[in-house]
C-alpha cells in the first residue's frame, strides 16, 4: 500500500506517493511554496491542497522542522512561532480525516537514507546532516535513530550553526562552493568533536553539487553524498507511518 509522504520545509512543501516497499516515489512530485507566515492554518490548509491534488485517501506521513514530542511541536525556528505547544497529530488529523504521522523533518531524510539510500548498509554511529533553509541532522546508531536532535542550533563561531554554515547562507552571501565548504566544514568538526561519527551522510538539495565541496572537506569522518538527496523527506516521511 502507498503511503503520502509529505516534508514541510521552510522555503517549499514537497508531497508525492510513495512506494515503502522499495523507497521510490509514485508518480510526480508536487512542490508549493511555503506559506508566509507559516502558522498552523496556513500550512495546514496547503496540505489539505495537497491531499485533494492527489485525490489522497488513506495514510499520511509528514515531515516538520520542529522538535516534535508525542505529536506535540515544541520550537519553531523555521516556522511561525505560533506552532509551539499545538497537536500537529490532531490537528491534521482533523483537518484531513486521515491517519496522519508526524516527524521532524531531518528525522525524516536520515530514515529515507538509512533504509533506502547511503546509510543502507552501514552500521555504527551515521550523521545525516541536511543543508537547506536550515541545518538538519538525524543521529542513528546501528539504524536506530535517535530522534530530534536539532543539531544545526549548535553554537558555532559565536553564533547558531545553521546561521553561519547552512546552504542558505551560501546562497545569501553569494559564496562559491570553496567559500562555504571552510563554514560547512567547521561545522563538521563540531559535531565530530561531540559524537565522533563512522559516517557523515550530507543531505538536502545541495548533495547533488557535492563533487563541488567535498574535496574542501577535512573530517576524518567517512563522508557520503545523499543517495534520495531532496526526496529523501518525502520518502521518510512515509516511512515513519510504519514505525
Amino acid at each position: 500500500m502507498n503511503i503520502l509522504g509529505i516534508d514541510i520545509g521552510g522555503s517549499a512543501i514537497k508531497a508525492a506517493p510513495v512506494n515503502p516497499d522499495d523507497g521510490t516515489l509514485v508518480g510526480e512530485r508536487l512542490r508549493i511554496a511555503t506559506p508566509e507566515p507559516a502558522t498552523p492554518d496556513a500550512i495546514t490548509e496547503s496540505i489539505t491542497q495537497i491531499i485533494e491534488h492527489f485525490s489522497w485517501k488513506g495514510s499520511l506521513g509528514c515531515g516538520l522542522p520542529a522538535v516534535i514530542k508525542n505529536g506535540i511541536v515544541c520550537t519553531a525556528t523555521n516556522i511561525d512561532p505560533a506552532w509551539i505547544g499545538v497537536n500537529i497529530v490532531t490537528l491534521l488529523s482533523a483537518r484531513t480525516r486521515q491517519k496522519v504521522t508526524v516527524l521532524n523533518d531531518a528525522d525524516a531524510a536520515g530514515l529515507a537514507e538509512m533504509h533506502y539510500g547511503a546509510g543502507k548498509k552501514v552500521s555504527g554511529t551515521t550523521l545525516v546532516v541536511t543543508a537547506g533553509t536550515g541545518l538538519g541532522t538525524a543521529l542513528f546508531r546501528d539504524n536506530t535513530l535517535v530522534p530530534n536532535t536539532e543539531l544545526g542550533h549548535l553554537q558555532l563561531h559565536g553564533r547558531i550553526a545553521e546561521q553561519f554554515a547552512s546552504a542558505a547562507v551560501r546562497t545569501t552571501l553569494n559564496l562559491t562552493y570553496r567559500e562555504w565548504a571552510t563554514r560547512f566544514d567547521a561545522y563538521l568538526h563540531r559535531l565530530e568533536e561531540l559524537f565522533w561519527p563512522d559516517l557523515f551522510i550530507i543531505g538536502g538539495e545541495i548533495s547533488k553539487d557535492h563533487a563541488q565541496f567535498f574535496p574542501h572537506l577535512t573530517t576524518k569522518t567517512t563522508i557520503l553524498p545523499a543517495a534520495l538527496r531532496n526526496d529523501a523527506g518525502i520518502i521518510g516521511a512515509a516511512v515513519a507511518v510504519l514505525r
